[in-house]
């Protein structure tokens, strides 16, 4: 049994939401620059030189990303020859969401009662937790701060097992369409599929965590996400609504098995400013 101290979850998360809202990954610069490289509208491509100028001025001026610096949601995945001393695992996650959003000058955009009062909670919290206990003697921490004006546009349908290919692939794509520019498009598109109701959602999720250029392990799949990248371009959105072919920059989907009389699928929209970044501990 490996104890580790609860400030040090506290330090991890401080450190990865802090991280997440200024440093994009790689992987995803690399595909807004493709992207550029590759489109025709002349406009579009102005645009996505812009994006990736803003990108690379917040990692200079280590500034945020973007003015919505989302709510903190965190996937851990807990070995479980692990015991957490000193604290209680969620109190250690939320106080170091806690210091990042207040030490990190980062816009506190989380309110304590979604409807009656909305007051501010001043610090970020609570995150949204997403906790799996896996083998090991460590802690995996995957910190995914969400924008809101890119998760509003988020749907989820639960099909029934007479649902064909099409009639899925058409509810994704139409949930771009409807969205338009609201998600400051190019955007990340994950899907989930099975699971239950509240389960497809949370595929979703992590779906956007996933490498751009990583595609699903079952062809079925792969060959899914790239007939809707394909389709979803077509729309003619763009970037930042502008019109040209790069309205998304991947689309990722992620699977569950399901009941026998259903057939779940949820999709999360991620702005280009998907943010995410992990640590073990």
């Amino acid at each position: 049994m490996r104890e580790i101290n609860a400030s040090e979850i506290t330090a991890a998360v401080k450190e990865l939401v802090i991280k997440a809202n200024k440093i994009l990954p790689d992987d995803l610069v690399d595909c807004i620059g493709c992207c550029r490289k590759n489109e025709n509208n002349q406009i579009a491509k102005s645009i996505l030189g812009d994006l990736e100028e803003n990108i690379n001025a917040a990692k200079e001026l280590d500034i945020p990303i973007c003015q919505d610096t989302g709510m903190a949601v965190i996937f851990a995945n807990v070995g479980q020859d692990v015991h957490i001393t000193n604290g209680s695992f969620e109190d250690a996650v939320n106080e170091g969401v806690s210091q990042g959003y207040v030490d990190g000058l980062l816009r506190k955009s989380v309110v304590a009662d979604p409807f009656k009062n909305r007051v501010n909670t001043n610090d970020n919290t609570p995150a949204i937790i997403h906790t799996r206990i896996v083998e090991g003697d460590k802690i995996e921490i995957t910190a995914a701060p969400k924008g809101f004006g890119s998760e509003n546009m988020s749907r989820l349908k639960m099909f029934t097992p007479s649902a064909k290919r099409e009639d899925i692939l058409d509810f994704i794509v139409d949930s771009v369409k409807t969205a338009g520019s609201n998600p400051c498009p190019p955007v990340v598109i994950g899907v989930g599929i099975g699971g239950d109701f509240e389960y497809s959602a949370v595929l979703a999720k992590k779906a956007l965590c996933r490498n751009v250029s990583e595609r699903n392990s079952d062809s079925f799949y792969a060959d899914m996400e790239q007939e809707l990248l394909e389709k979803i371009n077509a729309l003619d959105i763009g970037p930042q609504g502008f019109g040209g072919k790069t309205t998304a920059l991947c689309v990722n989907i992620e699977t569950y098995p399901t009941h026998i009389a259903g057939l779940p699928v949820a999709v999360n929209v991620g702005c280009h400013v998907t943010r995410h970044a992990s640590k073990i501990i």
